[in-house]
């Protein structure tokens, strides 16, 4: 099946309404629009007592080597925000691996 897409909030001076959640999906992963590097993932982790990994795949090699995934561990019961993750190495779509439906997901990103 493909990955579950995260819409993204285009974030405005006249300012926006909190992005729809949507439930991390472990069997297909996800997939979030790149805009130029200014997408801001906010990763929710509800469980009560397990941190959890997300894993952002790369999409790049470096003298035909991949470049290695990065993994971001969200604490139980907390929020993180990623971004600055360049489309030479993310792709103008992350993709992005879990193992848990404790995890939630929005997108921002920022106008030029």
């Amino acid at each position: 099946m493909p990955r579950v897409d995260i819409p993204v909030t285009t974030i405005t001076r006249d300012g926006v309404a909190g992005a729809a959640e949507v439930t991390g999906d472990p069997a297909n992963g996800h997939a979030v629009a790149n805009t130029s590097g200014r997408t801001v993932l906010v990763v929710s982790n509800s469980s009560v007592d397990t941190a959890q990994d997300v894993t952002l795949v790369t999409q790049a090699t470096v003298d035909g080597q991949d470049v290695a995934d990065r993994t971001v561990s969200v604490p139980f019961g907390e929020t993180r925000y990623i971004g600055g993750l360049p489309e030479g190495v993310y792709g103008r779509e992350i993709h992005i691996d879990i193992t848990s439906a404790d995890l939630s997901f929005q997108a921002f990103t920022f106008p030029r």
